[in-house]
């Protein structure tokens, strides 16, 4: 499935650059990535901004910003349906292993938030054709975490955040993005 944009140009050909979502951070020197949980998408750039590549993900089956207080600490197989969401926020992430040596990238360790590959499930849960899917809704079926294709979390997510800390913003879905005690927008934080 090569749905994504390896390297995505804007107008006259040059690499697209972002400004963060954070004003903050405009200085920080860590690669990072934008989730928009309303395109469903997962966008990773360069530590300059340049985004390195866009691609669909599936997200949280549960709409939401927050993560909701019965879900804390609970493993991940025992969420009910309304304790799946990917929570909004500015996240300080770092590459891991999960629970069976899988490389990932942590976005919130505590919170067993995590970017990662497509598994196998369960031919009912029909992942491969949701994550190809241009209905939005058909992406949500995640506990929580950021699930993309598998070559592109090889061939961008991990060249990329996959060495190194890293920055995640999550954008909200239903909140409104909150200014900063600076007076910069930034996404609301869970």
């Amino acid at each position: 499935m090569a749905a994504w944009s390896a390297i995505a140009t804007a107008q006259g050909g040059s690499p697209e650059v972002a400004t963060r979502p954070d004003a903050n951070d405009s200085r920080d020197g860590r690669p990072f990535a934008v989730v928009d949980k309303r395109q469903a998408t997962l966008a990773i750039y360069d530590a300059e901004g340049r985004l390195v590549g866009r691609a669909p993900a599936l997200l949280g089956l549960t709409p939401g910003d927050q993560e909701p207080a019965s879900a804390k600490g609970k493993a991940p197989d025992a969420l009910s349906r309304d304790e799946r969401v990917t929570p909004a926020g500015r996240f300080e992430a770092q590459p891991g292993r999960n629970l069976t040596g899988e490389r990932i990238v942590w976005i919130d360790y505590e919170a067993n938030l995590a970017i990662h590959r497509l598994r196998p499930a369960p031919a009912s849960q029909q992942r491969p054709e949701r994550l190809a899917s241009t209905h939005l809704p058909d992406r949500r079926i995640t506990l929580g975490c950021v699930v993309v294709d598998p070559a592109f979390f090889d061939q961008v997510v991990l060249p990329t955040l996959g060495g190194s800390k890293s920055l995640v913003y999550i954008l909200p879905e239903r909140e409104t993005v909150l200014a900063s005690a600076t007076g910069h927008a930034r996404a609301s934080r869970p």
